[in-house]
């Protein structure tokens, strides 16, 4: 689910011989290999076909993808769907794919170390491209390559075509320039260029500046909800700042108080305010809908700052809340969480009123309220175990034992990296269960939390060694009992360091949102 996920948080060419046959029949087959060969719409590019590529195509979006990469499967449909309509509408932009893993030439010059990778090729410049910043579907993947491809903003000339395009959809951005030419407005189109998710216009006539209020450049943001319309007047000794432009535009252009569902999930994400306050209700029940009131009050003071999101327990949101330890009966509720590291904090008053909502989300912006850890209940047989199930509750006084050696596994049983080394996990419990200063344990990380550590994948393996100063070590090494032991023998270090062999790393991405993260395909991320 992508809300869990967020908020926690899924051959080139011929054969060989082939290649050997012709090479030996007819040497002049090689002239033929920048050829530019399809499947379906989506160019197959190599190092042979690669320059001509990027001289057909004045715009060449490239996936760099590995076979068995998951979230390259993932993407191939839209990746697909995507060239078929790009192609239809232009043959001058085009989407192709390298096997990175068979064209490692190709892969080193671009520097890729995680999969997938998409770099855009402009007007057959090989040493500068641009990295793919837009959703990884479809409609996402053909509005970022169309912005680009022909004007970002639709230029307005009379009050008609104005009204006309602000009303056309629930979310349009107009500039207001004296100058078209000027810094501010060329700014103003780099944002066009990257907010494809919203129309952008531009107008310098006087007759428009008249007609919407204005007296220097400004940028306008247009919705048909909230409060109708949102000014961002253009500094006019800064200029326009583009970082700062684009995020005002992508959080002005929600709603106050968003609703999570599976139209909304992507833009909630990919704002990146860095915490959400979050309504739980059931909205079958017309009591508990009436609290969105004082929760809709409280939220324009946080703007930019705190998310207002509203989540139905018994609706789309209902996966969510094992994550936050809740079930169904506990709504109404309110958490805040902090994005960064997945913190969460319970307003424990019962008042819903708006003033009780500001008081508790100060508090945690000051860090005047604690978080609130999940922790679940210790088995009985927590410790006969060989290998000792650790909860949140019981991990300090086990892992900080400065008379033991601690080899935490955190985990998600989900998680199938984690449930691969299971049997490995066990085998390592066994070999040392009669060892007096070596501790072989592991933590349900979807269970519990912890204070001062923050799991970012699964599964993590932390040692924790004897003796004062609380010390963690993070093993990253290979998965296997051999090495566990070798690393346990030798006080939580490898004797040498082979280098890690091992699949390159993937991109994770929610299904819909853009992604700057890598993450290790040994490993399932939050």
């Amino acid at each position: 689910l992508v809300l869990s996920l967020a908020w926690l948080c899924p051959a080139l060419g011929a054969e060989e011989k082939d290649g050997e046959v012709v090479a030996e029949e007819e040497e002049e087959e090689e002239v033929l290999s920048d050829e530019l060969e399809e499947e379906g719409d989506v160019l197959v590019l190599h190092e042979h076909n690669f320059a001509r590529a990027l001289s057909e195509h004045r715009l060449l979006l490239v996936e760099f993808y590995a076979p068995w990469c998951g979230h390259c499967q993932q993407l191939a449909p839209d990746f697909a769907q995507a060239a078929s309509t790009l192609r239809n509408e232009s043959n001058l932009v085009r989407l192709g794919k390298v096997d990175a893993t068979a064209q490692t030439a190709l892969a080193s010059e671009f520097g890729i170390t995680s999969y997938p990778t998409l770099k855009l090729f402009r007007d057959g410049n090989r040493t500068h491209p641009v990295a793919y910043t837009g959703r990884r579907d479809a409609e996402g993947i053909v509005r970022w390559m169309q912005r680009r491809a022909g004007p970002s903003a639709t230029l307005l000339q009379d009050t008609d075509t104005a009204a006309t395009f602000i009303s056309s959809q629930d979310v349009v951005v107009v500039g207001f320039f004296k100058d078209l030419g000027g810094e501010a407005a060329q700014a103003f189109l780099e944002v066009a260029i990257e907010l494809v998710d919203m129309p952008f216009g531009v107008a310098e006539e006087d007759q428009l500046f008249q007609a919407y209020g204005l007296l220097a450049d400004t940028v306008c943001l247009f919705k048909k909800f909230d409060e109708g319309r949102t000014d961002f007047p253009v500094d006019p000794t800064r200029g326009l700042d583009i970082a700062e432009l684009t995020q005002l535009l992508r959080v002005h252009s929600m709603k106050l108080v968003m609703e999570f569902n599976s139209e909304t999930s992507n833009q909630i994400f990919s704002v990146k305010i860095p915490h959400h306050m979050i309504l739980f209700l059931n909205k079958s029940s017309s009591g508990q809908l009436s609290l969105q009131d004082g929760f809709r009050a409280a939220a324009s003071t946080f703007r930019g700052k705190v998310l207002f999101v509203v989540v139905d327990v018994v609706g789309y949101g209902a996966e969510v809340l094992p994550f936050f330890g809740m079930t169904p009966a506990d709504a109404p509720t309110l958490r805040l969480i902090k994005m960064e590291n997945n913190r969460k904090y319970q307003m424990e008053q019962d008042s819903f009123s708006d003033t009780a909502i500001r008081s508790f989300i100060q508090g945690v912006l000051d860090g005047r309220v604690k978080p609130r850890l999940l922790s679940a209940e210790p088995p009985e047989d927590w410790d006969k175990r060989p290998v000792k199930v650790l909860v949140g509750k019981t991990f300090e006084q086990v892992a900080f034992d400065e008379t033991k050696n601690v080899f935490v596994k955190f985990y998600a049983p989900w998680c199938s990296h984690c449930q691969a080394m299971a049997a490995a996990w066990e085998e390592l419990g066994e070999r040392y269960k009669d060892h007096e200063d070596i501790v072989i344990a592991e933590l349900d990380s979807t269970a519990n939390e912890l204070e001062n550590i923050t799991i970012s994948g699964f599964p993590t393996l932390h040692y924790f060694p004897a003796g004062p100063g609380r010390k963690m070590v993070e093993y990253k090494s290979a998965r296997d009992v051999e090495t566990f032991s070798k690393f346990l023998e030798n006080g939580g270090t490898l004797p040498e360091e082979p280098p890690v062999v091992s699949k390159m790393p993937e991109n994770s991405t929610i299904p819909g949102e853009p992604s700057s993260l890598g993450t290790d395909e040994s490993r399932d991320e939050l």
